[in-house]
Protein backbone atom coordinates (compact mmCIF):
# COMPACT_ATOMS: atom_id res chain seq x y z
CA UNK A 1 0.00 0.00 0.00
CA UNK A 2 3.21 2.51 0.71
CA UNK A 3 4.13 1.67 -2.71
CA UNK A 4 1.26 2.32 -4.08
CA UNK A 5 1.09 5.88 -2.50
CA UNK A 6 4.63 6.67 -3.05
CA UNK A 7 3.89 6.00 -7.14
CA UNK A 8 0.51 8.40 -6.53
CA UNK A 9 2.12 11.10 -5.04
CA UNK A 10 5.31 11.18 -7.54
CA UNK A 11 3.32 10.83 -10.37
CA UNK A 12 1.54 14.01 -9.17
CA UNK A 13 4.13 16.39 -7.80
CA UNK A 14 4.49 18.65 -10.65
CA UNK A 15 1.06 19.22 -10.66
CA UNK A 16 0.42 19.33 -7.43
CA UNK A 17 3.01 22.54 -6.76
CA UNK A 18 1.32 24.50 -9.14
CA UNK A 19 -2.26 24.09 -7.82
CA UNK A 20 -3.01 27.37 -5.81
CA UNK A 21 -3.82 27.21 -2.14
CA UNK A 22 -7.84 26.26 -2.05
CA UNK A 23 -8.35 28.76 0.39
CA UNK A 24 -5.34 31.42 0.68
CA UNK A 25 -7.01 33.31 3.87
CA UNK A 26 -7.33 29.78 6.47
CA UNK A 27 -3.75 28.86 5.10
CA UNK A 28 -2.33 32.66 6.75
CA UNK A 29 -4.23 31.46 9.74
CA UNK A 30 -2.84 28.16 10.00
CA UNK A 31 0.69 30.15 9.52
CA UNK A 32 0.05 33.06 11.67
CA UNK A 33 -1.25 30.64 14.63
CA UNK A 34 1.83 28.46 14.28
CA UNK A 35 4.14 30.87 14.04
CA UNK A 36 3.09 32.30 17.69
CA UNK A 37 4.27 28.97 19.09
CA UNK A 38 7.50 29.48 17.61
CA UNK A 39 11.01 30.97 19.13
CA UNK A 40 13.89 31.40 17.25
CA UNK A 41 15.97 28.82 18.77
CA UNK A 42 13.55 25.95 18.07
CA UNK A 43 13.89 22.93 16.20
CA UNK A 44 11.22 21.64 14.06
CA UNK A 45 10.13 18.09 12.15
CA UNK A 46 7.51 18.75 8.90
CA UNK A 47 6.65 15.19 8.65
CA UNK A 48 4.13 14.55 4.96
CA UNK A 49 5.82 18.14 3.69
CA UNK A 50 4.59 18.02 0.28
CA UNK A 51 6.95 20.72 -1.61
CA UNK A 52 7.51 22.53 1.09
CA UNK A 53 5.96 25.45 0.84
CA UNK A 54 4.71 25.40 4.74
CA UNK A 55 8.24 24.74 5.93
CA UNK A 56 9.78 27.81 3.69
CA UNK A 57 7.44 30.06 5.24
CA UNK A 58 8.07 28.94 8.95
CA UNK A 59 11.83 28.81 8.42
CA UNK A 60 12.73 32.85 9.55
CA UNK A 61 11.15 31.92 12.62
CA UNK A 62 13.09 29.09 13.89
CA UNK A 63 16.51 27.80 14.29
CA UNK A 64 16.34 24.75 12.05
CA UNK A 65 13.16 22.81 10.01
CA UNK A 66 13.68 19.02 9.06
CA UNK A 67 11.14 18.41 6.50
CA UNK A 68 10.46 15.06 5.31
CA UNK A 69 8.39 13.10 2.76
CA UNK A 70 8.09 9.75 1.10
CA UNK A 71 7.98 11.40 -2.13
CA UNK A 72 11.24 11.79 -3.73
CA UNK A 73 9.85 14.03 -6.14
CA UNK A 74 7.66 16.15 -3.82
CA UNK A 75 11.06 16.90 -2.10
CA UNK A 76 12.88 17.38 -5.59
CA UNK A 77 10.70 20.40 -5.85
CA UNK A 78 11.19 21.55 -2.19
CA UNK A 79 14.66 21.55 -2.48
CA UNK A 80 14.47 23.96 -5.67
CA UNK A 81 12.04 26.53 -3.67
CA UNK A 82 14.27 26.38 -0.77
CA UNK A 83 17.42 27.02 -3.41
CA UNK A 84 14.73 29.35 -4.85
CA UNK A 85 14.22 31.13 -1.73
CA UNK A 86 17.99 31.34 -0.63
CA UNK A 87 16.46 29.30 2.26
CA UNK A 88 19.66 27.55 4.43
CA UNK A 89 17.80 26.14 7.82
CA UNK A 90 15.69 23.98 6.09
CA UNK A 91 16.42 20.31 5.68
CA UNK A 92 14.69 18.34 3.16
CA UNK A 93 14.86 14.27 3.09
CA UNK A 94 13.03 11.64 1.35
CA UNK A 95 12.15 9.78 4.75
CA UNK A 96 9.17 8.41 6.04
CA UNK A 97 7.96 9.28 9.32
CA UNK A 98 8.07 5.61 10.27
CA UNK A 99 11.54 5.22 9.24
CA UNK A 100 13.00 8.78 11.22
CA UNK A 101 14.93 7.85 13.60
CA UNK A 102 15.36 11.22 16.63
CA UNK A 103 15.91 11.16 20.38
CA UNK A 104 12.76 11.33 22.90
CA UNK A 105 12.17 14.48 23.85
CA UNK A 106 14.42 16.46 21.41
CA UNK A 107 12.39 18.60 19.09
CA UNK A 108 10.06 21.42 19.69
CA UNK A 109 7.32 21.23 17.58
CA UNK A 110 6.26 18.84 15.22
CA UNK A 111 4.49 19.76 11.89
CA UNK A 112 2.03 17.25 10.31
CA UNK A 113 -0.42 19.10 8.12
CA UNK A 114 -3.04 17.56 5.56
CA UNK A 115 -1.33 13.84 6.27
CA UNK A 116 -2.78 12.16 9.51
CA UNK A 117 -5.57 11.40 7.32
CA UNK A 118 -3.10 9.44 4.93
CA UNK A 119 -2.22 7.05 7.17
CA UNK A 120 -2.66 3.74 8.31
CA UNK A 121 -1.02 3.83 11.39
CA UNK A 122 -2.14 7.28 12.99
CA UNK A 123 -1.84 6.11 16.41
CA UNK A 124 1.36 4.84 16.18
CA UNK A 125 2.78 8.25 14.10
CA UNK A 126 0.90 10.37 16.90
CA UNK A 127 2.48 8.16 19.99
CA UNK A 128 5.92 8.32 17.80
CA UNK A 129 5.06 12.56 18.00
CA UNK A 130 4.43 12.88 21.60
CA UNK A 131 8.02 10.99 22.45
CA UNK A 132 10.06 12.68 20.14
CA UNK A 133 9.07 16.31 21.64
CA UNK A 134 10.11 17.96 24.21
CA UNK A 135 8.10 19.11 27.83
CA UNK A 136 5.70 21.82 26.62
CA UNK A 137 6.36 21.13 22.91
CA UNK A 138 3.33 21.14 20.39
CA UNK A 139 1.96 19.06 17.38
CA UNK A 140 0.45 21.45 15.28
CA UNK A 141 -1.88 19.06 12.89
CA UNK A 142 -4.54 20.18 9.98
CA UNK A 143 -6.74 17.04 9.03
CA UNK A 144 -9.35 16.35 6.82
CA UNK A 145 -11.60 13.99 9.27
CA UNK A 146 -14.30 12.39 6.44
CA UNK A 147 -15.99 10.24 9.00
CA UNK A 148 -17.93 13.50 9.49
CA UNK A 149 -19.45 13.73 6.59
CA UNK A 150 -18.59 11.36 4.07
CA UNK A 151 -18.51 7.50 6.13
CA UNK A 152 -19.67 6.39 3.00
CA UNK A 153 -16.78 7.13 1.34
CA UNK A 154 -15.53 3.75 3.23
CA UNK A 155 -16.94 1.45 0.96
CA UNK A 156 -15.93 3.15 -2.60
CA UNK A 157 -12.38 3.46 -0.91
CA UNK A 158 -10.80 0.04 -2.05
CA UNK A 159 -12.22 0.41 -5.34
CA UNK A 160 -10.63 3.97 -6.55
CA UNK A 161 -7.51 2.97 -4.37
CA UNK A 162 -7.25 0.09 -6.52
CA UNK A 163 -7.39 1.68 -9.71
CA UNK A 164 -4.71 4.12 -8.64
CA UNK A 165 -7.57 7.17 -8.17
CA UNK A 166 -6.18 7.92 -5.14
CA UNK A 167 -3.67 7.54 -2.16
CA UNK A 168 -4.38 5.70 0.90
CA UNK A 169 -7.08 7.62 3.23
CA UNK A 170 -8.17 6.86 6.20
CA UNK A 171 -11.66 7.78 7.32
CA UNK A 172 -12.48 9.11 10.72
CA UNK A 173 -13.96 11.64 12.89
CA UNK A 174 -12.90 15.15 14.15
CA UNK A 175 -13.81 13.51 17.78
CA UNK A 176 -12.16 10.45 17.20
CA UNK A 177 -8.49 12.80 15.83
CA UNK A 178 -9.44 14.70 19.11
CA UNK A 179 -9.46 11.42 20.92
CA UNK A 180 -5.98 9.74 19.41
CA UNK A 181 -4.10 13.32 20.78
CA UNK A 182 -5.77 13.26 23.89
CA UNK A 183 -5.19 9.01 24.67
CA UNK A 184 -1.07 9.64 23.38
CA UNK A 185 -0.54 12.62 26.36
CA UNK A 186 -1.66 15.39 24.73
CA UNK A 187 -4.08 18.51 25.12
CA UNK A 188 -5.62 20.23 22.74
CA UNK A 189 -4.20 23.91 22.73
CA UNK A 190 -5.92 25.29 19.40
CA UNK A 191 -9.06 23.90 17.42
CA UNK A 192 -10.63 25.70 14.66
CA UNK A 193 -12.03 24.57 11.49
CA UNK A 194 -12.81 26.56 8.48
CA UNK A 195 -16.37 27.10 7.19
CA UNK A 196 -17.11 24.81 4.72
CA UNK A 197 -17.48 26.44 1.33
CA UNK A 198 -19.07 25.02 -2.34
CA UNK A 199 -17.46 26.57 -5.41
CA UNK A 200 -19.41 25.98 -9.07
CA UNK A 201 -21.33 23.66 -6.87
CA UNK A 202 -18.48 21.41 -5.66
CA UNK A 203 -18.33 20.68 -1.60
CA UNK A 204 -15.10 21.94 -0.13
CA UNK A 205 -13.75 19.80 2.67
CA UNK A 206 -12.31 21.86 4.77
CA UNK A 207 -9.49 20.27 7.79
CA UNK A 208 -9.53 20.73 10.96
CA UNK A 209 -6.74 22.65 12.36
CA UNK A 210 -5.08 21.79 15.84
CA UNK A 211 -2.04 22.40 18.31
CA UNK A 212 -1.89 19.77 20.27
CA UNK A 213 0.69 20.20 23.76
CA UNK A 214 2.47 17.98 25.64
CA UNK A 215 2.53 18.58 29.35
CA UNK A 216 5.64 20.70 30.99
Amino acid sequence: MMNNSVKFWDKTAEDYSKQPIADEAAYQKKLQVTQKYFTQDMEVLEFGCGTGSTAIAHAPYVKHIHAIDFSSKMIEIARSKAIANKIENVTFEQLTIDELSVGERTLDVVLGLNVLHLLDNKEEVISKVYKMLKPGGVFVTSTVCLGDTMKWFKIVRPIVKFLGLIPTVVVFTKQELSDSLTDAGFTIDYHWQPSKSTSKGVFKLKGVFIVAKKAE
